[in-house]
């Protein structure tokens, strides 16, 4: 890995037509004032040739959570897919804790610490619990009782997950299998977790379980990229929000600085910066949020 370098000065290819400065809420530096552990600097990717994101910069510090939000099709899911390797890097730069990782290959960037749970739980439905995490620390390269260690601390986090370890992967509820991915990705102990869509398919109920543990993970000084439908929910743990629309950020800043939802609801809907200027208007196929190149029974690579 080279010593990373981030540029923010120029919008990676000047982006579609009408970007530009963006709505923002008071104070938006995006780290709040602590060291960025991810930072994401007028990023341009897609698939192929086709342009899905145009110019985003995103940041993350440790122990803090920035909620990635917006309409479908925005390009929330191609930004964490771009930051775990599965999307090439056109233009921009992703920097993790200080080095440049824009082209380095997906397993060495899991080795340096970042973690994904993809949307739609994906996990090996016909191995165990057991199994499936320790498919997920295999980076790991532990053996006998520091295995049984790292296996045991994902147990404490999800006592049901320990109760029935040896219960097959499918057989589990749908916020069961979401603890499950969550486990698996946290086995190699990263220090970024990216999560995309956690919710989706979860009672409400579920829904606020899981971002209770996703709380309690920030203490662990654990940084976290969440991309969200449920606004709300994200909100209730999120320390800093970016919004995007049509590959672009509309809207930046501190949650604290939030105190009505339909400022977010006017950033996707009523203020974005040139919509309908890239290819294919504002629901610009994003390929990522809700899709995937793998399969729909195993992690394709971006996981751990």
């Amino acid at each position: 890995m080279s010593d990373g370098h981030v540029d923010g000065s120029t919008p990676a290819d000047g982006g579609p037509p009408g970007a530009g400065s963006r709505p923002g809420f008071d104070g938006g530096a995006a780290t709040d004032g602590a060291a960025p552990l991810l930072t994401v600097s007028h990023l341009a990717t897609g698939y192929g040739d086709l342009r899905v994101i145009w110019d985003v910069s995103v940041s993350v510090a440790p122990g803090e959570l920035t909620a990635l939000l917006g309409r479908n099709g925005a390009g929330k899911t191609t930004v964490l897919r771009a930051v775990a390797g599965l999307n090439k890097v056109q233009g921009g730069s992703i920097t993790f804790k200080g080095q440049d990782i824009s082209h380095l290959p997906v397993h060495r960037r899991i080795r340096a610490g970042i973690g994904m749970v993809q949307e739609n739980k994906r996990i090996f439905r016909r191995r165990t619990i057991e199994e499936n995490l320790l498919l997920g620390g295999y980076t790991l390269k532990a053996r006998g009782k520091k295995l049984r260690a790292e296996l045991d601390r994902i147990y404490e986090l999800f006592p049901v997950l320990g109760q029935r370890s040896s219960t097959l992967a499918g057989a589990l509820s749908g916020g069961q299998q979401q603890m499950l991915a969550i486990g698996q990705a946290l086995m190699p102990r990263p220090s970024l977790l990216m999560l995309d869509e956690p919710s989706a398919g979860l009672a409400p109920a579920i829904v606020a379980e899981v971002m209770d543990t996703v709380a309690v993970l920030k203490q662990t000084n654990l940084g976290i990229l969440l991309v969200e439908q449920a606004v709300e929910a994200a909100m209730r743990v999120a320390d800093h929000v970016t919004v995007l629309d049509v590959g672009k950020v509309v809207m930046d800043g501190p949650a604290r600085a939030i105190d009505d939802l339909s400022v977010i609801r006017d950033a996707y809907f009523g203020h974005t910066a040139g919509s309908g200027d890239a290819p294919g208007g504002s629901d610009a196929a994003d390929g990522g949020d809700g899709s995937d190149a793998a399969g729909s029974d195993a992690p394709d690579g971006g996981k751990g």
